[in-house]
């Protein structure tokens, strides 16, 4: 790892914010509209807040093993033999979330503008550039996004603003017209598609300067990254209805689409866009360099830069042969990964919170 490789609190905030925004911003509207209707941004909400609950119980279990990774922690708890098996676990929870980022990228780009591009042109584009960033480190990664996030949320508030005049708040009523039910459906893939993901962030944790404001850093940068998701669905439905948002797959870059002013402001999906590609070249980038940094600390290897190559190999090629087509991809975001991340993102870390616990209970009666 280079040396010096912290970062400060607020770019901690950054990257959690711009993480959580990366793919999920162009698809959640859609898969939320599919179950909830008119109730998605209810859905959106409910997601929200479970998100903050989690990233709450993250926060707990990195502090309490001040400047222990994902993977420190994971060995210090569980012992050497049974620690390094869960380690290798966590390794392949972030490597298949990686290759799914990968082909999310891929799959859009190829279907909305780079139509006659190979995807296998595009994710070789894009993780050479990402193998170039990870070189440098996570500072690196930090520095860009002090640079990159400003105009994020900037391209984001001349997103809404131009949308303003489109809204019709008969839309989303009426309000749980078909009750609860599918509301808390629609959220639970939600919840798992991004913030089960957010347990990977303990991989970054120790890298902050100021470790006791970590937590709080995690807390809002979740708040700004689900009050992203959160505008952006109710934005959705108010423009184009629950039945248009659902049958939308990119409904983020099709709702830019309807803004339209005049004669003069028309067409103006690249904000979407830049955005998009803005904040899933973050997303993809920290995938990767956890992916890759899970192995390295695995394997006790000290440094993880040697690995970025091989690893970018083999998600170029899982990338293409995990996911046959798009649709395949739609049911593997709803009805199987939730129960994947949901392994990794609340089950695991519960145990690993509870036997902490005890082992601290029993070493304080062994001092009595």
């Amino acid at each position: 790892m280079p040396e010096n490789d912290n970062i400060q609190e607020n770019q901690f905030r950054k990257l959690v914010s711009l993480f959580i925004i990366g793919t999920t911003i162009i698809l959640v509207p859609g898969f939320l509209a599919a179950e909830a209707k008119q109730d998605a941004w209810i859905s959106a909400l409910v997601g929200w807040i479970a998100g903050l609950a989690l990233v709450w119980m993250y926060g707990i279990l990195g502090s309490r093993f001040p400047g222990k990774t994902l993977i420190g922690l994971t060995k210090e708890i569980c012992g050497r033999w049974l620690g390094t098996l869960l380690s290798f676990l966590w390794f392949f929870y972030a490597f298949i979330l990686t290759a799914l980022v990968l082909r999310n990228l891929g799959d859009f780009l190829n279907a909305t503008m780079l139509v006659e591009t190979p995807i296998h042109a595009i994710h070789l584009v894009y993780l050479s550039i990402v193998a170039i960033g990870l070189y440098y480190g996570v500072s690196n990664i930090a520095r860009t996004a002090d640079l990159f996030f400003p105009l994020v949320m900037f391209l984001l508030l001349i997103f809404v603003l131009l949308l303003l005049p489109e809204l019709e708040f008969k839309q989303i009523q009426p309000v749980l017209g078909k009750g609860i039910k599918p509301v808390l459906t629609s959220a639970f893939p939600y919840i798992g598609f991004p913030y089960l993901e957010l347990i990977l962030f303990l991989m970054i944790f120790p890298n902050v300067d100021q470790p006791k404001r970590a937590r709080k850093a995690f807390m809002l940068g979740t708040c700004i990254g689900g009050g992203v998701l959160f505008a952006v669905t109710l934005l959705a439905l108010l423009v184009m209805g629950a039945e248009n948002t659902a049958s939308e797959l990119y409904s983020s870059f099709e709702l830019a689409k309807k803004i339209e002013i005049g004669e003069f402001i028309q067409r103006v999906e690249v904000i979407i866009t830049a955005v998009w590609l803005v904040t899933i070249y973050f997303k993809l980038i920290l995938c990767v360099y956890i992916t890759v940094l899970c192995l390295s600390q695995t394997l006790g290897i000290p440094d993880y830069r040697p690995l970025t190559l091989p690893i970018c190999m083999l998600l170029y090629a899982v990338s293409i042969l995990i996911i046959p087509n798009i649709p395949y991809l739609i049911s593997f975001d709803t009805t199987i990964w939730p129960f994947f991340a949901s392994t990794y993102g609340l089950l695991i870390p519960l145990v690993l919170l509870g036997v902490a616990s005890v082992r601290k209970k029993r070493a304080k009666s062994d001092i009595r």
